[in-house]
């Protein structure tokens, strides 16, 4: 039977960093702002004062330290505090094609294939900047690539839904190439003005191309031996944008309504206390049948979200604690990317891997959803 092989990985890193002290500074503000401007009510006990924020804060909770951002100067604006881009005319490759593009070049110029020789393109992501056309179908055209296009989305799990859906294709003949790639904007739904979370999402693009084995001809290539994917509807991570918004009667315009329902929104405690065990349940099972030990995966690529969850989730799949080389973190530096994070992780930390090492590409998140690869590399 035919089998897929991860044969390229690209990365585009937006060129736009922010520190957790910056965004702090940003923050704390709009909070100076904002209890000054209610002071009566705060004094008078009909108000409760916003709480600043701190480096110390963010990195307790989390484990992040910095982020990069499409565009940075609108999120540190206490006035703004969200992403300000130009608009792009209709015949302008759009924001999310552009990331594309530069991580698909690298991805594809990796594995030693041309955009002409793609029979599938995938765009995977959280959030897509429109309903249509595909996003996808543009990167194909810019690429010159072959085949066919379209749009995915299922959270932060949508790069390892994408790699199922190609490994399946690739597996049934229908596809030998296939590229996929996943242009997260996070900054773009975050809410900068929620202590709680003001400080989770970076911007970042990864891409992979997967192979038919026998037509591959990349020097290093890890096979994808199989993929386990699960859902269950949860309402503690959400984000309410959509289209019906115009035709409610609280439009995109009505602020702070909008704000407080339309952009990511979660219940953090709930979050780890129904997910960790989820996706260590997943990973466990999947390795039981495939007749792999725990002890025997090298590494674990895991969705970067929370410097927490990963570190409870290694040490459940693993029975002790993981030192870095096996449970990558990258999250400290990009923040949660959403379904960039895990193929971040493969991306820059598989080069000292042997020919025969398994390792897992783990995703997690809104749904819930999770979706486990289990590769192991065939080729250095």
């Amino acid at each position: 039977m035919t089998h897929a092989v991860i044969t390229g990985t690209g990365l585009y890193t937006p060129p736009n960093a922010i520190d957790n002290a910056t965004l702090v500074a940003s923050f704390n503000a709009w909070v100076d702002r904002e209890n000054a401007r209610h002071h009566e009510a705060i004094r008078d006990g009909h108000r409760q004062p916003l709480e600043h924020s701190s480096s110390e804060f963010i990195v307790k909770a989390s484990g992040i330290h910095s982020r990069y951002v499409v565009e940075a100067a609108g999120i540190l604006d206490p006035d703004r505090m969200r992403p300000q881009l130009a608009p792009r005319g209709n015949d302008a490759l759009c924001v999310q094609a552009e990331m594309g593009l530069a991580a698909a070049h690298q991805a594809l110029s990796n594995a030693t294939v041309t955009p002409d020789g793609l029979d599938m393109v995938i765009v995977a992501c959280s959030n897509l900047q429109r309903a249509y056309p595909a996003i996808a179908v543009e990167l194909q055209a810019a690429l010159g690539a072959g085949g066919h296009a379209f749009d995915m989305n299922v959270a932060c799990s949508s790069a390892t839904f994408a790699i199922d859906v190609a490994n399946n294709a690739i597996r049934a003949g229908s596809a030998q190439r296939v590229l996929i790639v996943n242009p997260e904007i996070c900054s773009a739904h975050l809410n900068f003005r929620d202590r709680d979370s003001h400080f989770i999402f970076g911007d970042a693009c990864t891409a992979v191309v997967l192979e038919a084995d026998d037509v591959a001809q990349a020097e290093e290539r890890f096979e994808v031996m199989s993929t386990r994917l699960v859902t269950r509807f949860s309402n503690a991570i959400r984000n309410n944008f959509g289209f019906l918004d115009r035709v409610t009667e609280h439009g995109i315009d009505a602020e702070p309504a909008f704000v407080a329902d339309k952009l990511f929104m979660q219940d953090g405690r709930r979050v780890f206390k129904e997910v960790c065990p989820l996706v260590a349940e997943l990973i466990g099972a999947h390795l039981e049948e495939q007749n792999v030990a725990p002890s025997d995966l090298k590494r674990l690529w895991l969705h970067q979200a929370n410097r927490h969850m990963n570190d409870l989730i290694a040490r459940r799949v693993l029975g002790r604690d993981p030192d870095e080389s096996e449970a990558p973190v990258i999250l400290d530096r990009y923040a949660n990317t959403s379904s960039a994070g895990s193929i971040i992780a493969f991306h820059l930390h598989r080069d000292n891997l042997a020919v025969g090492d398994v390792g897992v590409v783990c995703s997690f998140g809104a749904g819930y959803s999770a979706g486990n690869i289990l590769l192991r590399k065939v080729k250095a």
